[in-house]
């Protein structure tokens, strides 16, 4: 009786040992992986590198991988299964493996892309389309040396790929469009993530993201526009941050006729270049300067010229000037006149005789 007792003891420990193992090891795994996360995290913030912050977020889902693989790896060693379960069991390991290394490989180069290239003037800016074209590329390369780890010849799939990739083309014709329209857009950098853009249809707005399929811009009332890269490419653009970000206020004003000319050009200017080294946006090194343009109806015309660090300053600097300004025209007696209108009684009472 003993005998049998311990025998079927004996056969439920073979049955539920490797289930403990992985429960054992995979538990195991979880605390080392929380150690070596907080001692990499508090790696990280002793220095000021962000490559540091790259790493420790590129190894996170890998490690859970690898605590995975190696419980499956010690709970296959101490079982007594079947050998080909076995086999089964060691290539599902080694996959996990690979798709650990993938992980890691995909959001270290998606990191280091974003970091890189927001650094130096690369030819390749950062969007959304370029560090999933990065993740495409490694995961790709992993799933085929995953099929080739398993013993698919990959030749043949390879061939596959460029015979059904002309239906793929055909079937998808809009979306590759629009595909290699962000791809041009993003490599000509005359459309820049950031940059403020305004269309011919009348949008306007900051440059938020270039994906596969359109460009979002966020426009100043906090809306968000979606354009397909298709029909940005072909659209006239205006692009307020090209060559660079500064960029020339105009405000056009007009005084009485009987107005010292040299006295409001005078006045202008000082009040125009206390707004450019007061207000914030304004260019302190710039010399706003006005030209006279046209005898109006009821005042001389003219424009004064000051300049601002990026688009959306412009609105503060006209509004700082235009309050200082008609201040000052109070102070020193200088007449901004109303429109006026002469109505020719004669020739209107003429008009109604004939």
């Amino acid at each position: 009786m003993n005998k049998d007792l311990l025998l079927r003891f004996s056969s439920l420990a073979g049955m539920f040992m490797p289930l403990i193992i992985f429960i054992l090891v995979l538990f195991i795994g979880l605390i080392v992986k929380k150690v070596i996360l907080n001692r990499l995290l508090r790696w990280a913030k002793k220095t000021s590198s962000q490559l540091e912050d790259i790493i420790v977020g590129a190894v996170k889902s890998p490690l859970m991988v690898l605590c995975l693989m190696l419980a499956l790896y010690f709970a296959v060693q101490f079982s007594k299964l079947p050998e080909n379960i076995v086999q089964v069991m060691s290539k599902s390991i080694l996959i996990l493996g690979i798709i650990s290394v993938v992980l890691a490989l995909a959001n270290l180069l998606s990191g280091l892309i974003k970091l890189y290239a927001s650094r130096i003037d690369s030819t390749l800016p950062v969007t959304s389309l370029t560090q999933n074209i990065a993740r495409i590329f490694v995961f790709s390369t992993g799933a085929l040396i995953i099929l080739n780890s398993l013993g698919v010849s990959i030749t043949p799939i390879l061939a596959t790929l460029g015979v059904g990739g002309l239906a793929v083309a055909l079937a998808l014709q809009d979306t590759l469009t629009n595909l290699f329209a962000g791809f041009h857009i993003t490599v000509a950098k005359q459309i820049r993530v950031g940059d403020y853009i305004k269309l011919e249809s009348g949008e306007e707005g900051y440059v938020v993201d270039i994906n596969w399929r359109s460009t979002k811009i966020k426009m100043l009332p906090n809306n968000l526009v979606l354009i397909p890269n298709d029909k940005l490419n072909k659209a006239i653009v205006t692009n307020y941050y090209l060559p660079d970000k500064e960029m020339a206020v105009l405000v056009d004003l007009g005084v009485h006729y009987k107005s010292d000319l040299e006295k409001v050009e005078k006045v202008t200017s000082e009040v125009a270049k206390s707004v450019m080294t007061e207000v914030s946006g304004g260019v302190a090194y710039f010399e706003p300067f006005i030209r006279f343009s046209a005898f109006g109806d009821s005042c001389v015309k003219f424009t004064v010229i000051l300049r601002a660090k990026e688009f959306v300053d412009q609105y503060l600097i006209k509004h700082e000037f235009i309050k200082r300004l008609h201040k000052r025209y109070i102070q020193e007696g200088i007449n901004i006149p109303y429109p006026i209108r002469a109505i020719n009684y004669e020739q209107e009472k003429a008009k109604l005789r004939s």
